[in-house]
């Protein structure tokens, strides 16, 4: 099976968990399962329930698992993005190449849609398709993962930041909590969906997650500079407009390419020990760095 055939059994999958996981629009109250449906369904990359479906290849995890793991991922992430697109944050109009919730519906309704996407990612994850003892250690996961020491902390960073000049390593730092954190857990969790991994395997996948995570970012840094708003699907440029540090700012265009190239070369060599059976993963990290190729 090609990457593509099997990415695309994958979103397949994924698609329609969401639409079992998501409240259907007709229960009350009826227009926020509309709002969160409108903010999950049907758009994005995909990139963390990726991320979990390759890592689970790993140890044996079943598909029914991985699908309610990676469903609890994108909901937060979905969340975060909702969030992070309201007046009080980023302030932002497009996302996913269609309005933001707080312009689609109002203000509110999206302060709620990303709450109850947060609550429901937790209920997702207690699915009878894990196990109560795979449910804790994924529970746990998603909540470090998501909270003041990961993507939450992250956003802390990023909103202090705007007007000010970080260092790299401080850059770095923000980046792998609002960004990497999730990404990290979408391999751990895909990996703990199935047989318990070793000490050894589960810090192999660390490096080969925290090599793609920064990737992504930086990639996206490029691509704010690089790409229109039509094609990146959010209002292009607004970093810079906005004062916000980012790699291109900080290192240069040509560096941030660089760089992304030498995490592509990381991510894989983190991957060594486990074969042939991380192909999807050596693939995921080229598909992260690719967008800017």
């Amino acid at each position: 099976m090609t990457f593509k055939e099997w990415s695309g059994q994958v979103l397949d999958r994924v698609e329609s968990a969401l639409e079992r996981y998501l409240p259907a629009a007709d229960v009350v109250p009826g227009p926020l399962h509309e709002a969160m449906r409108y903010a999950v369904l049907g758009g994005g990359k995909r990139v963390r329930p990726l991320l979990c479906h390759a890592a689970g290849v790993l140890t044996g995890a079943t598909a029914p698992a991985l699908d309610a793991a990676a469903c609890s991922l994108e909901m937060i992430h979905v969340y975060s993005l909702v969030h992070d697109d309201m007046p009080c944050m980023d302030d932002d109009a497009l996302r996913r190449g269609k309005p933001t919730v707080h312009v689609k519906y109002d203000e509110p309704t999206a302060l709620l849609v990303g709450d109850a996407l947060q609550s429901q990612a937790f209920v997702t994850l207690t699915d009878a398709v894990l196990s109560p003892a795979h449910q804790a250690v994924l529970v746990r996961e998603l909540a470090i993962a998501s909270g003041s020491v990961g993507m939450a902390g992250g956003q802390a960073i990023d909103l202090a930041s705007v007007g000010e000049t970080l260092t790299r390593p401080q850059l770095e730092t923000m980046h792998r909590m609002k960004t990497g954190a999730l990404l990290r857990a979408a391999v751990r969790m895909g990996a703990l969906a199935g047989e318990t991994p070793s000490a050894a395997s589960l810090e192999a996948l660390d490096r080969y997650a925290a090599a793609v995570g920064l990737a992504f970012q930086v990639v996206d840094d490029i691509l704010d500079v690089t790409t229109d708003s039509a094609t990146l699907g959010k209002t292009a440029g607004k970093d810079a407009k906005d004062g916000k540090p980012t790699y291109v700012s900080i290192i240069g265009l040509d560096a941030s390419r660089a760089l992304a190239q030498q995490l592509r070369a990381d991510a894989h060599a983190a991957l060594g020990p486990f074969g042939a059976r991380a192909q999807r993963l050596a693939e995921l990290a080229d598909l992260v760095v690719d967008r800017v190729s």
